[in-house]
């Protein structure tokens, strides 16, 4: 008999193509009169045609979210919040915009919406990770879940392939660390092997075909599926070490998990509490090996695969291994410096795990 507690999630999802136009409905239905539209310098455009179609609805917009959320950026965002009179956030583009208006919320309680422009899936989670000093600090805050999140599948017919590679290889992160999480339940566990099916069928069709839209909804199915696991049960190994880097070294987010996820599965592995997730893992990767599949996958798919080009100095490989076993997430293999240190000396260098 299988013991288990299950988190429901309380996020309307709209899901399919041309949803944008839903945004103003939704955001009169969450009685949002004055939605501060944020996003990366890079979506700004985006930004200011979401809020022209909001119309009378918009306070403005914010659009220097950045990386890791930096705490000196959510500062300059409540400003200009305050000074707007905003009411609500809507979050447009990736993690990073998302990220930011889930720090907005957290210090002023103010609703947010999502439209996502990525595989990153941070819209369907109650965490919230924030820079601050050059250490990344994560929780887990019930409070900043979404109210509503709207997947608009012809957003991410312009993601540029290389970008939705490593964003997509991001969401597989997601969907295998809910495989084994210590909470792992039933419904996770099928959404996180949905998942991983429907992101190792679509990624290369998105490579060779960008505007393949069935496979662009296939890996925006997918991401919501691995996003939500993320949101419903806890993290371990994988996540702490991307969490370390990213905070510490300034490396891309969705790259640095491209690197770091075949290492640590094939540290996981050998776990007899990992079995049945490296099980579902092998059914859904080519091969017979989980951690080779993933490395081969990322490489057939252009991804990097070496911690030292996102710009890791090899002098920080101590550093890291050290901060990893600090305050370390639950894992199904005990972690220790030493362990970090190997599979970290590897995944700078770029070998396979």
């Amino acid at each position: 008999m299988k013991n288990f507690v299950h988190r429901g999630q309380i996020t309307k999802v709209v899901f399919g193509s041309g949803t944008r136009d839903r945004i103003p409905e939704e955001a009169d239905a969450l009685e949002c009169r004055r939605v501060l539209v944020l996003s990366t310098p890079d979506q700004a455009d985006q930004a200011e045609r979401i809020a022209d179609l909001l119309g009378a609805a918009t306070a403005g917009t914010f659009t220097s979210a950045a990386p890791h959320t930096p705490v000196e950026v959510t500062e300059k965002a409540l400003a200009h919040a305050a000074s707007l009179g905003a009411d609500s956030v809507l979050a447009v583009g990736g993690g990073s915009t998302i990220g930011l208006g889930k720090a907005i919320t957290a210090r002023t309680g103010l609703p947010q919406l999502a439209l996502p422009t990525t595989y990153a899936g941070s819209e369907m989670t109650p965490i919230l990770g924030e820079t601050e000093g050059r250490r990344k600090r994560t929780r887990r805050l019930p409070e900043v879940l979404l109210k509503t999140v709207v997947y608009d599948v012809d957003l991410t017919l312009t993601l540029p392939p290389a970008v939705s590679v490593v964003s997509g290889l991001n969401a597989m992160a997601h969907a295998v660390e809910a495989l084994y999480a210590e909470d792992r339940d039933p419904v996770a566990f099928l959404m996180a092997g949905e998942a991983l099916d429907a992101l190792v069928r679509s990624l290369p069709r998105i490579l060779r075909r960008p505007a393949d839209m069935e496979a662009r909804a296939d890996a925006l199915y997918g991401a919501w599926l691995a996003g939500t696991c993320l949101g419903t049960v806890g993290m371990a190994l994988h996540h702490k070490v991307c969490h370390v880097l990213g905070g510490t070294f300034g490396l891309p987010h969705a790259q640095t998990h491209a690197v770091v996820l075949p290492h640590v599965v094939a540290f996981n592995a050998p776990a007899p509490a990992a079995g049945e997730a490296m099980a579902r893992l092998a059914q859904a990767m080519p091969g017979s090996d989980p951690a080779t599949g993933l490395f081969q996958l990322a490489g057939q798919l252009g991804a990097p695969t070496a911690l030292r080009d996102l710009g890791m100095p090899e002098a920080g490989i101590e550093q890291a291994a050290e901060l990893v076993t600090q305050d370390g997430y639950w894992n199904p293999r005990p972690v220790d410096r030493d362990a970090v240190r190997a599979f970290l000396t590897r995944a700078w260098a770029g070998e396979a795990p």
